[in-house]
């Protein structure tokens, strides 16, 4: 089986590839534990910037439900809190992350995205955050703190499709860049956020964002804690289908 994640290690940035096209790259265990471990060799290994990208033609649907019928409540929660995790290194990681995104952020994909300390999007983007329509409460302060709070709220309750006007409006995506043009993105990113010394570039992210990392995974595993979640989903992904 083809790897779910492909790292390309630059002079000064790494690029993390979610590779599951057939799957929309929807997040399994693997690839949540992927993505933390290629982060984590990046920052070992001295790259001073890491790029997210999806294959295909979308960024990330979200949660992985492929082998949702043989999973558990209990194996629901842990792969919930896997992927917390993995949201949680990647905004505090010490260095730069872009997120570049195509097609579909759907759920955890659009936390993925959001988490970014940077996001370019394509024009026909849209990013979606369904979970709290069948009660999970994962990404949310992170997107507050693009957005704001009333903002993420609102988005959140709705359960909005943004469109790339309106997500760059609220400040959830920084820039709106055609497909072709992202490779010079990717150059201009690494120049740009390369040129102060790894231990100011650190300092400067630890100032500027929260660490709420236990209050994330507090509010996470109440919200999954409470019975039913496999059937709560179920019913979501059944309304769902329907329209």
């Amino acid at each position: 089986m083809k790897d779910a994640v492909l790292v390309d290690a630059r002079d000064k940035a790494t690029i993390i590839t979610l590779n599951r096209p057939e799957k929309a790259n929807a997040l399994s265990a693997d690839m949540a534990d992927g993505i933390k471990l290629a982060i984590n060799d990046a920052s070992a290994n001295g790259s001073r910037v890491i790029i997210l990208r999806g294959s295909g033609k979308h960024f990330c649907a979200g949660f992985d439900f492929g082998d949702f019928d043989n999973l558990t409540d209990g194996d629901l929660v842990l792969r919930f809190i896997q992927v917390e995790e993995m949201l949680q290194t990647v905004f505090h990681a010490p260095m730069p992350i872009m997120a570049l995104v195509q097609g579909q952020a759907v759920g955890a994909g659009a936390d993925l995205a959001a988490a970014a300390m940077r996001v370019v999007a394509a024009p026909a983007a849209k990013f979606q955050m369904p979970g709290p329509r069948f009660g999970v409460v994962l990404g949310t302060r992170r997107l507050a703190y693009r957005i704001g709070n009333v903002a993420a709220r609102q988005v959140q309750i709705e359960n909005r499709s943004l469109a790339t006007e309106e997500a760059e409006k609220l400040g959830l995506i920084d820039q709106i860049v055609d497909l072709e043009y992202w490779e010079p993105i990717i150059n201009n990113f690494t120049e740009a956020y390369s040129r102060l010394s790894p231990t100011v570039t650190r300092a400067l992210a630890d100032v500027t964002r929260p660490d709420t990392r236990d209050a994330d995974m507090a509010a996470l595993a109440r919200s999954v804690s409470v019975p039913g979640i496999k059937e709560r989903i179920a019913a979501f992904r059944r309304s769902a289908s329907k329209r």
